[in-house]
Protein backbone atom coordinates (compact mmCIF):
# COMPACT_ATOMS: atom_id res chain seq x y z
CA UNK A 1 0.00 0.00 0.00
CA UNK A 2 1.05 3.60 -0.59
CA UNK A 3 0.14 6.83 1.16
CA UNK A 4 0.81 10.05 -0.76
CA UNK A 5 3.21 8.11 -2.96
CA UNK A 6 5.13 6.62 -0.02
CA UNK A 7 5.33 2.90 0.62
CA UNK A 8 3.84 1.99 3.99
CA UNK A 9 5.21 -0.78 6.14
CA UNK A 10 2.98 -3.80 5.53
CA UNK A 11 3.53 -5.46 8.90
CA UNK A 12 1.27 -4.62 11.80
CA UNK A 13 4.13 -3.53 14.06
CA UNK A 14 4.36 -0.47 11.86
CA UNK A 15 8.15 -0.26 11.64
CA UNK A 16 9.02 3.39 12.17
CA UNK A 17 5.71 4.01 13.93
CA UNK A 18 6.56 1.30 16.45
CA UNK A 19 9.96 2.85 17.10
CA UNK A 20 8.35 6.26 17.42
CA UNK A 21 5.90 5.01 20.03
CA UNK A 22 8.79 3.60 22.06
CA UNK A 23 10.67 6.89 21.76
CA UNK A 24 7.66 8.99 22.74
CA UNK A 25 7.03 6.79 25.79
CA UNK A 26 10.70 6.97 26.78
CA UNK A 27 10.67 10.77 26.54
CA UNK A 28 7.26 11.22 28.21
CA UNK A 29 7.67 13.13 31.52
CA UNK A 30 4.28 11.75 32.66
CA UNK A 31 5.01 8.11 31.76
CA UNK A 32 5.47 6.99 35.37
CA UNK A 33 2.02 8.29 36.33
CA UNK A 34 0.42 5.68 34.09
CA UNK A 35 1.54 3.04 36.60
CA UNK A 36 -0.74 4.64 39.19
CA UNK A 37 -3.85 3.46 37.34
CA UNK A 38 -5.53 0.05 37.54
CA UNK A 39 -5.25 -2.08 34.42
CA UNK A 40 -2.35 -0.32 32.73
CA UNK A 41 -0.12 -3.36 33.29
CA UNK A 42 -2.32 -5.50 31.02
CA UNK A 43 -2.36 -5.89 27.23
CA UNK A 44 -5.73 -4.13 26.97
CA UNK A 45 -5.69 -1.03 24.76
CA UNK A 46 -8.09 1.48 26.28
CA UNK A 47 -9.06 4.22 23.83
CA UNK A 48 -12.18 5.47 25.63
CA UNK A 49 -10.86 7.65 28.43
CA UNK A 50 -13.12 10.45 27.20
CA UNK A 51 -16.17 8.36 28.17
CA UNK A 52 -15.02 6.70 31.40
CA UNK A 53 -11.57 7.09 32.92
CA UNK A 54 -9.54 4.32 34.53
CA UNK A 55 -9.55 4.20 38.35
CA UNK A 56 -6.41 5.03 40.29
CA UNK A 57 -4.78 2.24 42.27
CA UNK A 58 -5.17 4.29 45.44
CA UNK A 59 -8.96 4.48 45.00
CA UNK A 60 -9.85 1.05 46.49
CA UNK A 61 -7.82 1.87 49.60
CA UNK A 62 -9.33 5.35 49.84
CA UNK A 63 -12.82 3.85 49.74
CA UNK A 64 -11.90 1.09 52.18
CA UNK A 65 -10.47 3.63 54.61
CA UNK A 66 -13.59 5.75 54.27
CA UNK A 67 -15.89 2.81 55.00
CA UNK A 68 -13.85 1.63 57.97
CA UNK A 69 -12.73 4.89 59.58
CA UNK A 70 -15.03 7.67 58.45
CA UNK A 71 -18.37 5.99 57.82
CA UNK A 72 -17.86 3.03 60.14
CA UNK A 73 -15.93 4.91 62.82
CA UNK A 74 -17.57 8.29 62.93
CA UNK A 75 -21.04 7.30 61.63
CA UNK A 76 -23.49 10.22 61.58
CA UNK A 77 -20.85 12.51 63.12
CA UNK A 78 -19.07 12.42 59.76
CA UNK A 79 -21.54 14.88 58.29
CA UNK A 80 -20.63 17.61 60.76
CA UNK A 81 -16.94 16.74 60.83
CA UNK A 82 -16.21 16.59 57.08
CA UNK A 83 -18.79 15.30 54.65
CA UNK A 84 -20.98 18.40 54.43
CA UNK A 85 -17.95 20.42 53.40
CA UNK A 86 -16.74 18.05 50.67
CA UNK A 87 -18.84 19.53 47.82
CA UNK A 88 -17.20 22.88 48.53
CA UNK A 89 -13.66 21.82 49.45
CA UNK A 90 -13.31 19.46 46.48
CA UNK A 91 -15.04 22.05 44.32
CA UNK A 92 -12.47 24.66 45.32
CA UNK A 93 -9.63 22.21 44.64
CA UNK A 94 -11.08 21.38 41.24
CA UNK A 95 -11.41 25.07 40.51
CA UNK A 96 -7.80 25.71 41.52
CA UNK A 97 -6.20 22.72 39.75
CA UNK A 98 -8.35 22.32 36.64
CA UNK A 99 -10.81 25.13 35.97
CA UNK A 100 -8.93 28.35 36.68
CA UNK A 101 -11.51 29.34 39.27
CA UNK A 102 -11.01 31.18 42.54
CA UNK A 103 -12.51 29.67 45.74
CA UNK A 104 -16.23 29.86 46.41
CA UNK A 105 -17.37 29.48 42.79
CA UNK A 106 -17.34 25.71 42.21
CA UNK A 107 -19.40 23.00 43.88
CA UNK A 108 -19.74 19.25 43.33
CA UNK A 109 -23.37 18.13 43.08
CA UNK A 110 -25.90 16.09 41.13
CA UNK A 111 -25.50 14.75 37.59
CA UNK A 112 -24.40 16.88 34.65
CA UNK A 113 -27.99 16.97 33.39
CA UNK A 114 -29.33 18.30 36.68
CA UNK A 115 -26.49 20.80 37.09
CA UNK A 116 -26.95 22.14 33.57
CA UNK A 117 -30.69 22.46 34.15
CA UNK A 118 -30.09 24.48 37.30
CA UNK A 119 -27.55 26.76 35.64
CA UNK A 120 -29.55 27.42 32.49
CA UNK A 121 -32.73 28.12 34.42
CA UNK A 122 -30.83 30.40 36.79
CA UNK A 123 -29.21 32.21 33.85
CA UNK A 124 -32.58 32.70 32.13
CA UNK A 125 -34.08 34.07 35.36
CA UNK A 126 -31.17 36.48 35.76
CA UNK A 127 -31.90 38.13 32.39
CA UNK A 128 -34.27 41.00 33.15
CA UNK A 129 -34.71 42.46 29.65
CA UNK A 130 -38.10 41.16 28.40
CA UNK A 131 -36.90 41.48 24.79
CA UNK A 132 -34.32 38.74 25.36
CA UNK A 133 -36.33 35.64 24.60
CA UNK A 134 -33.87 33.41 22.73
CA UNK A 135 -31.54 30.63 23.81
CA UNK A 136 -28.72 29.91 21.37
CA UNK A 137 -27.24 26.42 20.99
CA UNK A 138 -25.74 24.28 18.24
CA UNK A 139 -27.18 21.37 16.33
CA UNK A 140 -24.33 18.96 17.14
CA UNK A 141 -24.06 19.56 20.87
CA UNK A 142 -24.39 16.56 23.17
CA UNK A 143 -28.01 15.29 23.22
CA UNK A 144 -28.59 16.07 26.92
CA UNK A 145 -27.69 19.70 26.32
CA UNK A 146 -30.10 19.98 23.40
CA UNK A 147 -32.93 18.15 25.14
CA UNK A 148 -32.56 20.28 28.27
CA UNK A 149 -32.74 23.54 26.37
CA UNK A 150 -35.72 22.35 24.36
CA UNK A 151 -37.51 21.58 27.62
CA UNK A 152 -36.52 24.84 29.28
CA UNK A 153 -37.67 26.82 26.24
CA UNK A 154 -41.05 25.12 26.49
CA UNK A 155 -41.28 25.82 30.24
CA UNK A 156 -40.29 29.45 29.92
CA UNK A 157 -41.90 30.30 26.60
CA UNK A 158 -38.57 31.01 24.94
CA UNK A 159 -37.36 30.56 21.37
CA UNK A 160 -34.43 28.42 20.28
CA UNK A 161 -31.90 29.76 17.80
CA UNK A 162 -29.79 26.97 16.34
CA UNK A 163 -26.21 27.27 15.13
CA UNK A 164 -25.69 24.74 12.32
CA UNK A 165 -22.39 23.18 13.38
CA UNK A 166 -20.19 20.93 11.29
CA UNK A 167 -20.07 17.47 12.95
CA UNK A 168 -16.42 17.19 11.86
CA UNK A 169 -15.55 20.52 13.44
CA UNK A 170 -17.44 22.73 15.89
CA UNK A 171 -18.80 26.16 16.69
CA UNK A 172 -16.73 29.20 15.72
CA UNK A 173 -16.61 32.73 17.09
CA UNK A 174 -18.04 34.04 13.82
CA UNK A 175 -21.05 31.73 14.06
CA UNK A 176 -21.73 32.89 17.62
CA UNK A 177 -21.51 36.55 16.63
CA UNK A 178 -23.95 35.94 13.79
CA UNK A 179 -26.42 34.05 16.02
CA UNK A 180 -26.48 36.48 18.97
CA UNK A 181 -28.04 39.89 19.31
CA UNK A 182 -30.63 41.96 21.19
CA UNK A 183 -32.98 38.98 21.53
CA UNK A 184 -30.36 36.60 23.00
CA UNK A 185 -30.74 35.68 26.66
CA UNK A 186 -28.44 32.68 27.10
CA UNK A 187 -25.96 30.74 24.96
CA UNK A 188 -25.15 27.09 25.74
CA UNK A 189 -22.06 25.51 24.13
CA UNK A 190 -19.54 22.73 24.75
CA UNK A 191 -15.88 23.67 24.92
CA UNK A 192 -14.88 20.37 23.27
CA UNK A 193 -17.33 18.88 20.77
CA UNK A 194 -18.27 15.38 21.91
CA UNK A 195 -18.20 13.99 18.38
CA UNK A 196 -15.27 15.63 16.60
CA UNK A 197 -13.13 16.77 19.52
CA UNK A 198 -13.12 20.35 18.17
CA UNK A 199 -11.84 22.78 20.81
CA UNK A 200 -13.91 25.95 20.81
CA UNK A 201 -12.29 29.31 21.49
CA UNK A 202 -13.78 29.73 24.96
CA UNK A 203 -12.37 33.20 25.77
CA UNK A 204 -13.31 34.72 22.40
CA UNK A 205 -16.78 33.15 22.31
CA UNK A 206 -17.45 34.21 25.89
CA UNK A 207 -16.52 37.78 24.97
CA UNK A 208 -18.73 37.65 21.86
CA UNK A 209 -21.75 36.44 23.87
CA UNK A 210 -21.27 39.09 26.52
CA UNK A 211 -20.74 41.80 23.89
CA UNK A 212 -24.22 40.87 22.68
CA UNK A 213 -25.55 41.43 26.21
CA UNK A 214 -26.22 37.74 26.90
CA UNK A 215 -24.97 35.12 29.36
CA UNK A 216 -22.96 32.03 28.43
CA UNK A 217 -23.14 28.52 29.94
CA UNK A 218 -20.23 26.22 29.02
CA UNK A 219 -20.36 22.43 29.08
CA UNK A 220 -16.86 21.26 30.05
CA UNK A 221 -17.50 17.51 30.09
CA UNK A 222 -14.92 16.74 27.38
CA UNK A 223 -12.40 19.38 28.41
CA UNK A 224 -12.10 19.35 32.21
CA UNK A 225 -8.90 17.46 32.98
CA UNK A 226 -7.65 17.32 29.38
CA UNK A 227 -7.17 20.94 28.28
CA UNK A 228 -6.13 24.06 30.14
CA UNK A 229 -9.09 26.18 31.26
CA UNK A 230 -9.18 29.65 32.79
CA UNK A 231 -12.82 30.36 33.62
CA UNK A 232 -12.09 33.40 35.77
CA UNK A 233 -9.61 34.82 33.26
CA UNK A 234 -12.14 34.49 30.44
CA UNK A 235 -14.93 35.98 32.55
CA UNK A 236 -17.18 32.95 31.96
CA UNK A 237 -20.65 33.29 33.49
CA UNK A 238 -21.55 29.63 34.18
CA UNK A 239 -20.01 26.22 33.51
CA UNK A 240 -20.74 22.59 34.27
CA UNK A 241 -19.07 19.26 33.64
CA UNK A 242 -18.92 15.62 34.59
CA UNK A 243 -16.15 13.99 36.63
CA UNK A 244 -16.05 10.43 35.28
CA UNK A 245 -14.05 11.10 32.09
CA UNK A 246 -10.63 12.71 32.52
CA UNK A 247 -11.22 13.19 36.27
CA UNK A 248 -11.67 9.42 36.87
CA UNK A 249 -14.49 9.73 39.38
CA UNK A 250 -16.10 6.45 38.30
CA UNK A 251 -19.50 5.57 36.81
CA UNK A 252 -22.10 8.14 37.80
CA UNK A 253 -19.76 10.30 39.86
CA UNK A 254 -21.30 13.71 40.57
CA UNK A 255 -20.85 16.70 38.28
CA UNK A 256 -19.57 20.18 39.10
CA UNK A 257 -21.11 23.61 38.77
CA UNK A 258 -19.16 26.84 38.33
CA UNK A 259 -20.77 30.24 38.82
CA UNK A 260 -18.75 33.38 38.43
CA UNK A 261 -18.73 35.24 41.75
CA UNK A 262 -20.24 38.36 40.20
CA UNK A 263 -23.50 36.44 39.65
CA UNK A 264 -23.85 34.70 43.00
CA UNK A 265 -25.63 37.43 44.89
CA UNK A 266 -29.37 37.08 44.37
CA UNK A 267 -29.11 34.26 41.84
CA UNK A 268 -31.77 31.58 42.23
CA UNK A 269 -31.77 28.01 40.99
CA UNK A 270 -34.99 26.07 40.42
CA UNK A 271 -34.46 22.85 42.40
CA UNK A 272 -35.01 23.79 46.02
CA UNK A 273 -33.84 21.13 48.43
CA UNK A 274 -32.90 20.98 52.07
CA UNK A 275 -29.14 21.03 51.47
CA UNK A 276 -29.33 24.33 49.61
CA UNK A 277 -31.31 26.07 52.34
CA UNK A 278 -29.75 28.69 54.56
CA UNK A 279 -29.40 26.51 57.75
CA UNK A 280 -30.22 23.11 56.34
CA UNK A 281 -30.63 21.49 59.76
CA UNK A 282 -33.13 24.01 61.05
CA UNK A 283 -35.82 22.00 59.23
CA UNK A 284 -38.07 25.08 59.32
CA UNK A 285 -40.97 26.04 57.09
CA UNK A 286 -40.24 27.97 53.93
CA UNK A 287 -37.16 28.03 51.70
CA UNK A 288 -34.43 30.63 51.97
CA UNK A 289 -31.39 29.87 49.82
CA UNK A 290 -27.98 29.59 51.43
CA UNK A 291 -25.64 32.40 50.40
CA UNK A 292 -23.03 31.84 47.71
CA UNK A 293 -22.38 28.68 45.77
CA UNK A 294 -23.92 26.49 48.47
CA UNK A 295 -27.33 27.71 47.38
CA UNK A 296 -26.94 25.59 44.26
CA UNK A 297 -26.99 22.36 46.22
CA UNK A 298 -30.30 20.53 46.44
CA UNK A 299 -30.18 17.09 48.04
CA UNK A 300 -27.72 15.08 50.10
CA UNK A 301 -24.22 15.07 48.55
CA UNK A 302 -23.01 11.84 46.90
CA UNK A 303 -19.96 11.34 49.09
CA UNK A 304 -18.78 8.03 47.61
CA UNK A 305 -18.82 9.52 44.13
CA UNK A 306 -16.43 12.28 45.17
CA UNK A 307 -13.68 10.09 46.63
CA UNK A 308 -12.19 8.72 43.41
CA UNK A 309 -12.40 12.09 41.68
CA UNK A 310 -10.56 13.76 44.55
CA UNK A 311 -7.64 11.36 44.00
CA UNK A 312 -7.31 12.44 40.37
CA UNK A 313 -7.57 16.12 41.24
CA UNK A 314 -4.70 15.56 43.69
CA UNK A 315 -2.70 14.07 40.83
CA UNK A 316 -3.49 16.88 38.42
CA UNK A 317 -2.56 19.44 41.04
CA UNK A 318 0.80 17.69 41.37
CA UNK A 319 1.67 17.54 37.66
CA UNK A 320 -0.13 20.67 36.45
CA UNK A 321 -2.61 21.06 33.62
CA UNK A 322 0.08 22.46 31.30
CA UNK A 323 1.90 19.12 31.38
CA UNK A 324 -1.37 17.21 30.93
CA UNK A 325 -2.27 19.31 27.89
CA UNK A 326 1.21 18.95 26.38
CA UNK A 327 0.91 15.16 26.45
CA UNK A 328 -2.63 15.29 25.11
CA UNK A 329 -1.40 17.17 22.05
CA UNK A 330 1.31 14.56 21.43
CA UNK A 331 -1.09 11.63 21.92
CA UNK A 332 -3.69 12.88 19.45
CA UNK A 333 -0.95 13.96 17.05
CA UNK A 334 0.51 10.45 17.07
CA UNK A 335 -2.98 8.98 16.61
CA UNK A 336 -3.48 11.14 13.50
CA UNK A 337 -0.12 9.95 12.12
CA UNK A 338 -1.25 6.36 12.60
CA UNK A 339 -4.53 7.18 10.91
CA UNK A 340 -2.70 8.64 7.91
CA UNK A 341 -0.42 5.63 7.55
CA UNK A 342 -2.84 2.80 8.33
CA UNK A 343 -6.49 3.81 8.15
CA UNK A 344 -6.80 6.45 5.44
CA UNK A 345 -5.67 3.96 2.77
CA UNK A 346 -8.56 1.70 3.83
CA UNK A 347 -11.17 4.35 3.13
CA UNK A 348 -11.41 5.70 6.69
CA UNK A 349 -12.13 9.43 7.06
CA UNK A 350 -10.75 11.70 9.76
CA UNK A 351 -13.76 13.50 11.28
CA UNK A 352 -11.73 15.79 13.56
CA UNK A 353 -9.63 18.92 13.04
CA UNK A 354 -6.07 18.27 11.85
CA UNK A 355 -4.63 21.18 13.79
CA UNK A 356 -3.82 19.76 17.26
CA UNK A 357 -4.49 23.13 18.87
CA UNK A 358 -8.09 22.86 17.64
CA UNK A 359 -8.63 19.45 19.30
CA UNK A 360 -9.36 18.30 22.79
CA UNK A 361 -8.00 14.88 23.77
CA UNK A 362 -9.85 12.70 21.27
CA UNK A 363 -10.15 12.21 17.54
CA UNK A 364 -12.97 10.60 15.57
CA UNK A 365 -12.54 8.42 12.50
CA UNK A 366 -15.43 7.34 10.24
CA UNK A 367 -16.05 4.17 8.24
CA UNK A 368 -19.27 2.31 7.34
CA UNK A 369 -17.99 -0.89 8.99
CA UNK A 370 -17.18 0.65 12.36
CA UNK A 371 -20.35 -0.33 14.21
CA UNK A 372 -19.54 -4.03 13.77
CA UNK A 373 -15.79 -3.48 14.02
CA UNK A 374 -16.16 -1.84 17.44
CA UNK A 375 -17.95 -4.89 18.86
CA UNK A 376 -15.18 -7.12 17.50
CA UNK A 377 -12.48 -4.88 18.97
CA UNK A 378 -14.07 -5.01 22.41
CA UNK A 379 -13.91 -8.81 22.26
CA UNK A 380 -10.14 -8.63 21.78
CA UNK A 381 -9.55 -6.10 24.59
CA UNK A 382 -9.26 -3.05 22.36
CA UNK A 383 -11.79 -0.52 23.64
CA UNK A 384 -12.62 2.56 21.59
CA UNK A 385 -16.04 4.24 21.57
CA UNK A 386 -18.56 3.98 18.73
CA UNK A 387 -20.64 7.02 17.85
CA UNK A 388 -23.46 6.68 15.32
CA UNK A 389 -23.73 6.64 12.44
CA UNK A 390 -20.22 5.34 11.66
CA UNK A 391 -17.63 6.93 13.94
CA UNK A 392 -15.01 5.50 16.27
CA UNK A 393 -13.75 7.94 18.87
CA UNK A 394 -10.16 7.50 20.00
CA UNK A 395 -10.23 9.04 23.49
CA UNK A 396 -6.78 9.47 25.01
CA UNK A 397 -6.53 10.29 28.71
CA UNK A 398 -3.06 11.83 29.13
CA UNK A 399 -2.26 10.56 32.63
CA UNK A 400 -3.17 6.93 31.97
CA UNK A 401 -2.52 6.35 28.24
CA UNK A 402 0.80 5.37 26.66
CA UNK A 403 1.82 5.94 23.07
CA UNK A 404 2.33 2.22 22.55
CA UNK A 405 -1.22 1.63 23.79
CA UNK A 406 -2.44 3.97 21.05
CA UNK A 407 -0.31 2.15 18.46
CA UNK A 408 -1.67 -1.25 19.48
CA UNK A 409 -5.25 -0.02 19.37
CA UNK A 410 -4.93 1.61 15.96
CA UNK A 411 -3.17 -1.51 14.63
CA UNK A 412 -6.13 -3.59 15.78
CA UNK A 413 -8.59 -1.30 13.96
CA UNK A 414 -6.50 -1.70 10.83
CA UNK A 415 -6.42 -5.46 11.21
CA UNK A 416 -10.20 -5.69 11.59
CA UNK A 417 -10.79 -3.61 8.46
CA UNK A 418 -8.26 -5.60 6.43
CA UNK A 419 -9.85 -8.81 7.67
CA UNK A 420 -13.11 -7.59 6.13
CA UNK A 421 -11.42 -7.13 2.78
CA UNK A 422 -11.08 -3.36 2.82
CA UNK A 423 -8.11 -1.96 0.94
CA UNK A 424 -7.33 1.24 -0.89
CA UNK A 425 -9.40 1.08 -4.07
CA UNK A 426 -7.67 2.34 -7.20
CA UNK A 427 -8.06 6.06 -7.40
CA UNK A 428 -9.63 6.49 -3.90
CA UNK A 429 -8.39 9.79 -2.45
CA UNK A 430 -6.28 9.49 0.69
CA UNK A 431 -7.47 11.76 3.52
Amino acid sequence: MTVDGRQTNPDHDGGALLRRAAQLDAEDPLASYRDLFIGTDTALSYLDGNSLGRPLKRTPQDITDFIRDSWGGRLIRGWDEEWLDLPHSIGDQLGRAVLGAAPGQTVIADSTTVVLYKLIRAAVAAVTDPARTEIVLDTDNFPTDRYLVEGIAREEGLTLRWIESDPSAGVTVEQVREATGPATAVVLLSQVAYRSGFLADLPAITAAVQDAGALVVWDLCHSAGSVEIDLDGAGVDFAAGCTYKYLNGGPGSPAFAYINGRHLSGLQQPVWGWMGRKNAFEMAAGYEAAPGIRGFLSGTPAIFGMLAMRATVDLIEEVGMAAVRAKSLKLTGYAVDLFDAWLAPLGVRLASPRDPKQRGSHITVDHPAFRDVTAELWEQDVVPDFRAPQGIRIGLSPLSTSFDEVRRGMAAIRQRLEGRGFDNPRGMPVN
